[in-house]
C-alpha cells in the first residue's frame, strides 16, 4: 500500500470485495477475528512508515454523504453551526453508501501527494479499482457498475457549506461556501474489459474551490483502517469524525443522540423506530472504529456518546491544526 504524501498513487486497501459471502456463526465468528488481527496489526506500524497516510476534506467530515439511496436533487446535514447540502447537478441522483467516500479519500489524499486539481484514475478501470481496495466484478450488482454509477453521482455533485452564529445576539454571522467536486472529468474506460488499458488516460480535475478545501488542514487519516471499515459507511463516517473531533477536544464532552443523528444518521427517519435504528447501528459501528483506533476513548449511554480527550489516529506533529494536516508544505 503506498499512499504517503511522498510516495506513489493512493492505494485504499488489497482487492477483497468480491469474496463469497459467509453465513453461519462460525464462519462470521473467524471473520471477526480476522478483522481483530488486522485491525491489532496496525498498532505494529505507524501510517507513515507503512505508506499508508490518507487524508479527508474537513468540510466533508464534519457533516456526510448519504449511508444508503436518497429521493430528490438536494441533501443536507447539520453538525451544530454548520450546514452542508449536497445537491444533484446532472440527474445522475446524490452520492451515496462506501464507493463515494472511498473516492472522496483517493481524490483528497492525490491532491495533497501531487498538489494538482487534474489527478490521473490509473491506465485501466481495475487498476483504478485496486487502489480502492475493489475487485473489478460485472453483473447488475457487481463492483464496476456500482463503481460508475456512484462516480457520476459524485463528479456531477455540487456543495454547499453556511455557518450560521450568533443567532442569539445583536451581531448575527451567517458565512458560506459553495463548491462544485469536479470542473470536468474524462473517463476512458472499458466496462466489459476492466483489463485493458487505453490511448487515453482517464483524469478528474477538482473544481478549484474544493481543491483548495481539500489541501487546506485535511483530516489525516491511515489508509489501512479505510481498508477495514470500508463495507460500513456509518463506520467509515464515525473514524474520520473521532479522529477529528478529538484533535481539539479539551474536556470530556456528552454528546446528545440527537446531535449525533443530526451529523451522521444519514437517511435515518425521525421517528423512534429511527432513532433505534440509528442508535443500533451507531453501536455496531463504533465497536469497529475502536478495534481499530484504540486509543479512542468514546463509550455510548442512554443519553448520547460520551467523548473524552484522546490522542488522534495519526500522531500529532508541529504541522498539526485542528486535526488538519498542512498540504501545502
Amino acid at each position: 500500500m503506498r499512499s504517503n504524501i511522498d510516495a506513489g498513487p493512493a492505494t485504499i486497501g488489497n482487492p477483497i470485495d468480491s469474496a463469497p459471502r459467509l453465513g453461519s456463526a462460525c464462519q462470521k465468528g473467524n471473520r471477526d477475528a480476522q478483522f481483530t488481527s488486522e485491525a491489532l496489526a496496525l498498532e505494529a506500524e505507524s501510517a507513515k512508515n507503512a505508506g499508508a497516510m490518507g487524508f479527508m476534506a474537513r468540510v466533508l467530515v464534519q457533516t456526510t454523504l448519504p449511508h444508503s439511496i436518497q429521493n430528490g436533487p438536494r441533501y443536507t446535514r447539520r453538525n451544530g453551526t454548520l450546514t452542508v447540502s449536497i445537491t444533484d447537478l446532472s440527474g445522475a441522483g446524490l452520492p451515496y453508501g462506501s464507493y463515494p467516500r472511498l473516492l472522496l479519500i483517493w481524490l483528497t489524499t492525490e491532491a495533497c501527494r501531487t498538489k494538482n486539481r487534474q489527478l490521473e484514475l490509473g491506465p485501466s478501470l481495475s487498476s483504478f479499482m485496486a487502489e480502492l481496495g475493489l475487485m473489478s466484478t460485472g453483473g447488475r450488482w457487481g463492483t464496476i457498475p456500482r463503481l460508475k454509477d456512484q462516480m457520476a453521482r459524485l463528479f456531477s455533485a455540487a456543495i454547499s457549506a453556511t455557518s450560521t452564529s450568533g443567532e442569539s445576539t445583536a451581531l448575527h454571522h451567517h458565512s458560506g461556501k459553495n463548491l462544485l467536486v469536479a470542473d470536468d472529468f474524462d473517463l476512458w474506460w472499458s466496462p466489459h474489459s476492466p483489463d485493458q488499458t487505453t490511448l487515453w488516460r482517464s483524469t478528474v480535475t477538482l473544481s478549484e474551490a474544493l481543491f483548495q478545501q481539500v489541501i487546506d488542514r485535511p483530516v489525516p487519516v491511515d489508509l489501512r483502517a479505510v481498508k477495514l471499515l470500508k463495507k460500513s459507511p456509518m463506520a467509515l463516517d464515525l473514524y474520520a469524525w473521532s479522529t477529528y473531533r478529538v484533535s481539539y477536544l479539551r474536556r470530556s464532552t456528552l454528546i446528545p443522540w440527537e446531535s449525533m443523528m443530526l451529523s451522521l444518521g444519514t437517511g435515518y427517519p425521525e421517528t423512534a423506530q429511527g432513532k433505534a435504528d440509528f442508535k443500533r447501528k451507531f453501536v455496531q459501528a463504533l465497536r469497529k472504529v475502536s478495534t481499530v483506533y484504540p486509543a479512542l476513548r468514546a463509550s455510548p449511554n442512554e443519553r448520547g456518546l460520551l467523548l473524552q480527550p484522546s490522542t488522534t489516529h495519526i500522531p500529532r506533529q508541529s504541522r498539526f491544526d485542528k486535526g488538519g494536516f498542512s498540504c501545502r508544505d
